[in-house]
This record gives C-alpha cells, structure tokens and sequence, in this order.
C-alpha cells in the first residue's frame, strides 16, 4: 500500500509539472492566509489565560454568515442592489463588528464566571460553546449550504465579476483578484495587530497582562476589559476571515467552524502557540502543506497530513517553531 502510495505521489508530480506545483503553493498561499487569521486568535487568548478558546473557529462559521446575510439583504451576488466595492466593504465591516460581539459575548459570559476555576472547567465550557454555535447555526439554516456566488458579484450580462480576473499569470496558471485580496487583506490585519500589539498602550496592557494578570492588575490595569478586547480583536480578525472564506469558496455551512478551527489551532501549535508571529508563520505552512497533500498525494490524505504534523509537534517540539517554553512559577 505505501509503495502504491509513493508511486502514485511521484506519477502526479510528473503529471502536475511547475504550473501544477505553482497552483498548490497558489492555493496554499491563500488558504494558509486563512488559517494564519484565526490561528492568532487562539495564540492571543491562549498567551493571556492559558486558554484553549475551542469555540473560536466557530465564531469564524459566524462570521461567514454573516457576510452571507449582507449580501443577501442587498439582493445577492446575482443581482446586488448597490455596488459591489461598497457592499463588500460593508459585508466586511458586518461581519468583523459582529463576530467581535460573538466573541466579547463567549467571553463575559462563558469564560469569565470560570476565570478561577480550575483549568478544565473554562475547556469544557469552550467546547459547549463550540456545540451551542453549531448546533444553532444548523437550525437557523436548516443544515443548508448557503453559497456566496462570489465569482458573479459585479458581472454584467451573466459574465464572471471582477473578483475572477487575472492579476498577473505565472506558467499560464492566473492569480485572480479575489486571491490578492485575501493575501493582501491578511497581511494588512495581520500588520495592524502587530502595531496594536506593540505600538499602543492597550497593546502593553494585554502584554502585562500576558506576562502576570495578578501583578498587572496590582499596577491598575483593568485585566477584565483586557482580556474582553482581546477576544474581541482575535474575534474580528475571524469574521474578516470568515468573508474572504465566503468570497474565495463561497460556501457557508454551519460545520466549517469545526474543521477550520482545528486546522487553525495546528496551525497556532506549529508556530508556536502564543506567538503572534508564529500563528501568521504556522499558518502558511500549514495551508501550503494541505495543498501539496491534496494535488500529489489525494484529498483522503490531506487531513491525515495536517493531523499528523499537529501530533508530531506536539510530540516532538510542544513549543512550536517560534514558541518559547513556559516560565514555571514556584
């Protein structure tokens, strides 16, 4: 079987050429933009409480139908009511301010009551929160498959939108616009955490705060609402990722929260959980990873590989690429 395996792998190679590997690192590229986005929020809340937030990848599913009810509401990809840039923006600015509620929300509520309760009762509550989201979503769209329709919006006459034009071609394989988007834009967020991190007062708060949450809130830092504007920028970051999910693949069902969450998560554990740059780092690779898996050796492979690696890190090297090993306090 495994040299069935490898015979098949090196047959696709041959097959595929440069242009089908340019395609792979391509879609890696734009997927692992993806993953980079929510994987930084679970490094945050994990760098502050020690936190497993298993719920965030369903405020991503959230944040996804929300983009889809935008679009919707101003009459859908085929026959939108306002133009396509301004209801994008909008479909963004939705999405992002209401997953950030979400998320504030699964905070206070969810995790706040248990802030000092042993550490498996927060991870309990996280994966209840995981199953109430789902199982809602589920109901709310009575397990449809809700699509996005993103290669029309902005064509005329039936023809693709813009979003599918070519913005420049390598070995006759195209980047289309839609996927310069979701790179650019993930940088752009990425770039504007980094500064909010480093560059502002309420960055060195959450960073005391990740250092000692007693000590900082000895020095007058209120860790609560800390600790709230935490979630609430990881959970923008998923919303906007949410969209481009939504304009890249264009469907939205109430279980991608679940499988991206995870894909995420190994992604934050790659990097380095708790590592700004190394949520963004493990990200890429893990996206990139996925897609050699899928075109060389078969979608069936894919999550065993991405899988695989999560175990392997977490057996070989727990603190990830860019992590460093926690402090033990005696």
């Amino acid at each position: 079987m495994h040299h069935l395996l490898l015979f098949n792998i090196i047959d696709q190679i041959r097959a595929l050429g440069w242009g089908g590997a340019f395609t792979l690192l391509r879609n890696g590229i734009v997927l692992g933009s993806l993953y980079s986005l929510i994987a930084l929020g679970y490094t945050m809340v994990y760098g502050i409480l020690k936190l497993l937030n298993f719920a965030h990848g369903d405020v991503f599913m959230i944040g996804t139908f929300m983009g889809y009810g935008v679009l919707i509401a101003f009459g859908g990809a085929l026959a939108p009511t306002i133009p396509f840039i301004p209801l994008i923006l909008l479909m963004f600015a939705v999405s992002m301010a209401g997953s950030g509620v979400v998320g504030v929300g699964i905070e206070r509520f969810a995790y706040r009551p248990l802030r000092n309760a042993p550490r498996i009762a927060p991870l309990i509550s996280a994966l209840g929160v995981a199953f109430f989201l789902e199982n809602s979503a589920q109901l709310l769209t009575n397990s449809a498959h809700e699509l996005y329709n993103g290669y029309a919006l902005g064509g005329k006459n039936g023809n693709f939108g813009p979003l599918l034009n070519p913005v420049f071609t390598i070995d006759q394989v195209p980047v289309t616009v839609i996927m310069v988007i979701v790179v650019l834009t993930a940088i752009a967020l990425m770039a504007a955490l980094v500064l909010i991190v480093y560059r502002t007062k309420l960055g060195k708060a959450m960073r005391a705060t990740s250092f000692d949450r007693e000590a900082a809130s000895m020095m007058g830092i209120d860790t609560d609402r800390v600790i709230s504007m935490t979630f609430f920028i990881g959970s923008v970051l998923a919303g906007a990722a949410g969209v481009m999910y939504g304009l890249y693949i264009g469907d939205a069902y109430f279980f991608i929260g679940f499988l991206f969450g995870l894909k995420a998560f190994t992604a934050a554990v790659v990097g380095g959980i708790g590592s700004l740059p190394g949520a963004m780092l493990g990200g890429v690779l893990i996206g990139v990873v996925e897609a050699f898996a899928t075109g060389y050796a078969g979608g069936q492979w894919s999550e065993i590989v991405v899988f695989g690696i999560l175990i392997l890190f977490l057996l070989v090297r727990p603190t990830g690429l860019l992590g460093s090993p926690a402090i033990q306090k005696v």
